[in-house]
């Protein structure tokens, strides 16, 4: 968090994939005034989704420093290749039990969508209205982008926006419109040019952040901005009156 806030980041979202990581998150939300947590199953561990680890994600839900249930969605890319990755059907049931949690405790869902395209937009469609959806690290084609966004979700892209070859992702970000973008790390994962290899962490978003803004148009000031606010929104977190 020292070199987070020493590169600008004034308050981080941190997320556990598995019930013990959950745990962990919401612990250091507590302890730490500048971090919030999201609690959830990661969709390749669905099936540890019983029902005592059902009543406990609903009960972190419900903590004021739990401000989103995510990270959940499908990831059928590590189908076959991961030990123990929950089935197709088993992920998405999943989805639709956390889902159905985002929204009887008025949160936002925090996406986590690896090839799962078709049927995420499929299970989402039966929630109209009710939910604010955040695609989290987004990754997906063109066209998924435009749905989305058509229906009012936000995306959240990572550090992948700064590698070469990836025109479509800098297509989609530069059709979001402001209030449906926003920026992350996704640490420890998808570090951003140029520590691609090295082990991301929070301080490293204004690399991802800057080159949007590029893709954008925008300043890296006018960036910041507006994805901060919209950040903020979502998540239901005070910034300070500077930013404002």
């Amino acid at each position: 968090m020292t070199r987070a806030a020493g590169s600008g980041v004034e308050w981080v979202c941190t997320v556990g994939d598995g019930l013990d990581e959950a745990e962990k998150a919401l612990e250091a939300a507590h302890l730490h005034p500048d971090v919030v947590a999201a609690c959830a199953i990661h969709p390749t561990r669905a099936g540890e989704l019983t029902d005592s680890v059902r009543a406990r994600i609903e009960e972190m839900a419900e903590d004021p420093r739990c401000v989103a249930v995510g990270e959940t969605g499908l990831d059928y890319y590590w189908l076959g290749k991961l030990d123990e990755c929950a089935d197709k059907d088993t992920q998405r049931e999943a989805l639709r039990w956390h889902a159905d949690l985002a929204r009887r405790v008025n949160k936002p869902l925090m996406i986590h969508n690896r090839e799962g395209d078709e049927d995420l937009l499929a299970i989402l469609a039966d929630y109209g209205d009710d939910l604010t959806v955040m695609l989290h690290c987004f990754s997906s084609p063109l066209d998924v982008a435009e749905e989305a966004l058509s229906r009012g979700y936000i995306l959240s892209f990572a550090g992948n926006s700064t590698f070469k070859r990836n025109d479509e992702l800098h297509e989609a970000a530069r059709r979001a419109p402001v209030g449906q973008i926003t920026v992350e790390t996704d640490a420890p994962y998808m570090t951003p040019e140029p520590f691609r290899g090295a082990k991301n962490e929070s301080a490293y978003v204004g690399y991802a952040a800057r080159r949007l803004a590029e893709v954008r148009g925008e300043t890296s000031e006018e960036f910041a901005l507006h994805t901060g606010q919209t950040a903020a929104r979502i998540f239901g977190v005070e910034r300070s009156s500077s930013e404002d």
